[in-house]
């Protein structure tokens, strides 16, 4: 599939600028008439006549010897603008290459390529795109590399057609770079699932093509390691002149929509979204720095009311749209033949498509959790685990996740179980996992028998520990007959465990139990408004929707560091919700804060984490708030 769009863009502005330069003498004189005759053959191609502005080239080569070919190469060049690229092959047929300057024998070489394949000749089209040693000027490197991948494929090579693609992947925009990651994860599907694992397995961390293959196999239904993102510079550090009030990084759009239920079945899960989104944008003011007209917008929760929303939103002006908020809106939304305004999309569509062009995700992923959990425990040394999970949704994709990270770092998934619902006893679950145990007091030589010893469990393995996903009141039950069957693993969960408030009394029964979640919940991150006060007055963040709350401030928070987030791969955001990164398709990645309950009261790992200070924010008005599992940006 070729990008007619932008190939029509950049060769119309192409011709301009050849017919430009073919007035001015190369050698020969031209006269004022055929100055004015190469003229008005631009402006016909200007003006979309692609076929007269060839006749009019022809027109000039049959008039001038002198410059001929270079006519000749024009008026191919237009009839390819028309589409017409195999009514060029006679005249490509009479161009004399050594009579061609500048970048026009490139320009020649590009145009037999394209002729090649369009008749079914991969092998010359490959040949002439392939050469060594030649100097392609910024302004055809595009349509090069296009051509290149469309040879490799026909020729077989998906592989190279694949990395040639990735290589155009920073070059595009929008829709022409939606169509481009398409087509390159086509091509990587299609090499298939145990040839793609063994490319990744052989890769070093870093290497370009490693992302790439991993959402190939995301989207054949494989489950892939989610490695932290590297966090090396947080964004707005550097000043970018003495006496800036804003910081490096920081731009701001003149206007943005923000797109969420305020009716429905999620306008109650919208509450603390849109009002954590408030806080953090009132509080940027404090420091004077420049911020957007914002304006809100009701999606419904619906496909068509997200579409009529976003819509309206570019109608009026914005120039960032922020939301939808369930994955059937953000899916609607990034089904748009075109997306005219940037979205950050404040969710994932089900379908594991990449975020369309011109957009961004972010969401609070259990398979993030996941992800993390497995690596903290690797970091522990804590390479095999038994795993109990839930039966919700949620807890499945963390279990997959933890599972891929675990294996890729040398670890393995001993046993896992889910636990059923409704239950409040989980012996036979734990039995049937054959859970290591602690060692009872030994017994005096003399009084063990010889059987005793052979069916006497053992000690705990000092490399092995329990991952959970699961809501407070099924892990409560757990935790003590864990204990009672004298099973002392350490246990590592996700942040489900945490119901968002302290409750000593009924979180006594997780003490030992270390889970992830967004650090705004522990006043980990220095400079975030004081969660304590904010929930005084805001009932919108407290408890379980304080990770809402969290997630509205961060989604404002990333409004002004987008683009930078996007263009500087390890640059991330101190967030409320976590350490802020965008991936190279735009996907914006957390890395969570570790708690640990400990007398029945949660506290974070490592205390304070070093993040960029944000002020307090002013109060917004109260309302009640509660959470619907679609709406949820975890999906």
């Amino acid at each position: 599939m070729r990008f007619m769009r932008l190939a029509r863009v950049i060769l119309t502005t192409l011709l301009f600028a050849l017919a430009l330069n073919a007035c001015v003498p190369t050698g020969a004189v031209r006269s004022p008439a055929e100055i004015a005759a190469a003229q008005h053959a631009s402006a016909l191609a200007q003006q979309g006549q692609f076929d007269q502005a060839a006749q009019a080239w022809l027109q000039l080569a049959a008039q001038s010897s002198a410059h001929a070919d270079s006519y000749r190469l024009q008026a191919a060049e237009a009839w390819r603008q028309e589409g017409r690229i195999e009514q060029a092959a006679p005249v490509l047929d009479k161009i004399r290459r050594e009579r061609l300057s500048g970048d026009e024998p490139l320009r020649l070489d590009l145009l037999r390529a394209e002729l090649a394949l369009d008749q079914h000749d991969a092998r010359t089209a490959l040949r002439l795109t392939s050469q060594p040693n030649v100097s392609v000027p910024p302004s055809l490197q595009l349509r090069l590399l296009e051509l290149r991948a469309r040879a490799m494929k026909d020729s077989g090579d998906l592989w190279g057609a694949a990395r040639t693609r990735v290589q155009m992947d920073a070059e595009l925009q929008g829709f022409d770079q939606a169509q481009n990651r398409r087509q390159a994860l086509d091509l990587l599907a299609r090499l298939g699932i145990a040839p793609l694992q063994h490319r990744a397995a052989a890769m070093k961390p870093g290497d370009r093509m490693l992302p790439w293959i991993n959402e190939a196999l995301r989207q054949l239904g494989v489950s892939v390691a989610q490695p932290q993102p590297e966090l090396q510079q947080a964004v707005g550090m550097l000043l970018p002149e003495a006496g800036a009030n804003v910081r490096e990084g920081y731009k701001v759009p003149a206007q943005v929509a923000l797109l969420l239920p305020a009716d429905g079945d999620y306008a109650a899960a919208s509450t603390p979204i849109r009002q954590g989104f408030f806080a953090a944008y009132f509080d940027a003011g404090r420091n004077h720095a420049p911020r957007p007209t914002v304006r809100s917008y009701n999606s419904h929760g619906t496909a068509d009311g997200a579409v009529q929303a976003y819509q309206q939103a570019v109608r009026d002006g914005a120039r960032l749209v922020v939301g939808p908020l369930t994955r059937g809106e953000v899916a609607a939304v990034f089904a748009l033949p075109q997306l005219p305004v940037p979205v950050l999309a404040l969710n994932h569509p089900d379908d594991r498509q990449l975020p369309a062009g011109n957009a961004s995700e972010f969401g609070l992923l259990p398979e993030t959790e996941g992800a993390q959990a497995a690596d903290h425990m690797a970091e522990r040394g804590l390479l095999h685990a038994y795993v109990m999970i839930s039966g919700d949704d949620f807890a499945q994709r963390a279990a997959s996740a933890f599972k891929a990270e675990l294996i890729s770092r040398g670890g393995d998934v001993v046993a896992m179980t889910v636990l059923p619902s409704g239950a409040t006893s989980f012996a036979d679950a734990i039995k049937n996992l054959q859970l290591p145990t602690a060692s009872a007091a030994p017994a005096p030589a003399a009084a063990a028998s010889t059987a005793d010893a052979a069916t006497a469990t053992p000690a705990a393995p000092a490399d092995t520990g329990i991952f959970i996903s699961m809501r407070p009141n099924q892990a409560r039950l757990l935790m003590p007959q864990l204990r009672i069957a004298q099973v002392q693993l350490p246990v590592f969960a996700t942040s489900h465990v945490y119901a968002g408030s302290d409750d000593a009394p009924a979180n006594r029964d997780l003490d030992g139990v270390e889970f992830c979640d967004a650090p705004w919940l522990f006043d980990a991150q220095p400079g975030l408004p004081d969660r304590a006060a904010i929930a005084a007055k805001l009932p919108a963040a407290r408890d379980g929707a304080a990770r809402l709350f969290a997630f509205g401030m961060d989604a404002w928070s990333l409004v002004p560091y987008l683009d930078w987030l996007k263009a500087h791969p390890g640059s991330y955001m101190p967030g409320a919700t976590g350490q802020l990164a965008a991936d190279p398709f735009g996907r914006i990645r957390r890395v969570l804060t570790w708690a640990k309950f400990e007398n029945g009261v949660a506290r974070p790992l490592s205390g304070n984490l070093q993040i960029d200070s944000v002020p307090s924010p002013p109060p917004a008005a109260p309302a009640p708030a509660s959470s619907s599992a679609d709406a949820n940006p975890a999906g």
